[in-house]
Order: structure tokens, then C-alpha cells, then sequence
């Protein structure tokens, strides 16, 4: 693993990583863009090897390569965290784009499981991180299946998913909080109060 980066630059520069998890199909993305339209910054891409649906974008939505190439971008110091999800396809997030953006000041959102905020915590210690939660166990099923994305098989798996990652975050000390997705307004005022309390505090910046 790369050496951490300095929390005392990443203060300096004003920069702030905001990661945020939470079960698929909990609004993560939403609430994302809308942190995104109100303070400025980026949205942290990630890498995956598995393969694009017919409406994803290369660059866009993920950067899709190979095993090969994510091995040797491992094997590089490329990623800030990654990990295999189901056994299966692998996912990471690229370290330059989270670098740059502390260094120049800037927010960037990262949206990452459980396994990943805690890599990523290790490195950017100053990070904020929220883990988003649905309104019920029901509703999250509900949710999972209205998508239409999944087999029933792979709805159950994300579910199973879902509760372990909820109860890992609750004990890990990675989160500085949880947000109950059951309003999104609602949501999005509480995810605003606490980007902006943060954005505020380094070195006399003015949150919007």
C-alpha cells in the first residue's frame, strides 16, 4: 500500500474527499450530484473489470478494462482502494484524481462500499464520510427490485450485502455520519449542513 497522504497538506490546500456509501438502490448517486451542483468539485470515477451495460459510457460512468490492466495498476500504486465485489468483477478507485483534488483545493465525491472507505480512511484520515441509509429493510428490497436490473438471485445477494455492510459501518469509525434516505430533501439538507460545516472550517472557506 502507497504511503498515506498527508492530512496536514490536504488541510492547507482546503481540499475535501466526501465519501459516500450505502446499499444499492439507497439514492447515493442522487444525492451526490446534488453536493456536486451546490459546492463545485468531482465526482470520482472508478475503474472495474467488469464489462459495460448497453448504456454506460467508457470514462463516464466507470473506466473499463481488463484484469491485466487493473493487476498492473494495482502493482503500480494507481488505485487508493480496490476489491473484488461477489468474487467476481474487480472495482477501485483511482488515487490521481483524489490527489489533485486535494492539492488544488477542491471537493470530490467518492462513491465506494464499506471495504473501500475504510482503505481510503487509512490514506486521507480527514475524510468525510456518510454512509446513506433506506428507510426500512422492506423498503430497500423494494427498491433493489423496482430497479430491474437483477435477477432475483443477485437482488438477494445485494440485500445480504446490504445488512452486512450496514452493520460493519456502524462499528468501523469511518463514518462521520448516517443519513436516513427517507426523504430526499431531507437528505440532501442534512448532507449539505455537513459538507458545507467542513468546506467552511479549512482555513476560512467560504461554503456556498
Amino acid at each position: 500500500m502507497a504511503a498515506p497522504t498527508d492530512p496536514t497538506a490536504a488541510e492547507t490546500t482546503r481540499g475535501l474527499v466526501l465519501v459516500l456509501s450505502g446499499p444499492s438502490g439507497v439514492g447515493k448517486t442522487t444525492v451526490a450530484q446534488h453536493v456536486l451542483a451546490r459546492y463545485g468539485g468531482s465526482f470520482s470515477v472508478s475503474a472495474t473489470t467488469r464489462a459495460p451495460t448497453a448504456k454506460e459510457r467508457d470514462g463516464v460512468d466507470y473506466h473499463f478494462i481488463d484484469e491485466q490492466t487493473f493487476q498492473a495498476w494495482i502493482d503500480d500504486g494507481r488505485f487508493i482502494e480496490f476489491a473484488q465485489v461477489f468474487g467476481r468483477s474487480w472495482y477501485g478507485t483511482l488515487r490521481a484524481p483524489v490527489e489533485h483534488a486535494l492539492a488544488s483545493g477542491e471537493l470530490i465525491v467518492l462513491d465506494i462500499d464499506v471495504q473501500g472507505a475504510e482503505q481510503v480512511h487509512e490514506q486521507v484520515p480527514d475524510m468525510v464520510g456518510v454512509f446513506l441509509l433506506p428507510p426500512s429493510m422492506d423498503e430497500l428490497l423494494h427498491r433493489l427490485r423496482s430497479r430491474g436490473r437483477d435477477t432475483e438471485e443477485a437482488i438477494q445477494r445485494r440485500f445480504a450485502t446490504a445488512k452486512a455492510e450496514m452493520e460493519r459501518a456502524a462499528r468501523n469509525g469511518v463514518y462521520d455520519a448516517t443519513i436516513v434516505n427517507d426523504d430526499l430533501v431531507k437528505a440532501q439538507r442534512e448532507l449539505d449542513a455537513l459538507v458545507g460545516s467542513r468546506l467552511a472550517g479549512r482555513h476560512g472557506r467560504r461554503a456556498g
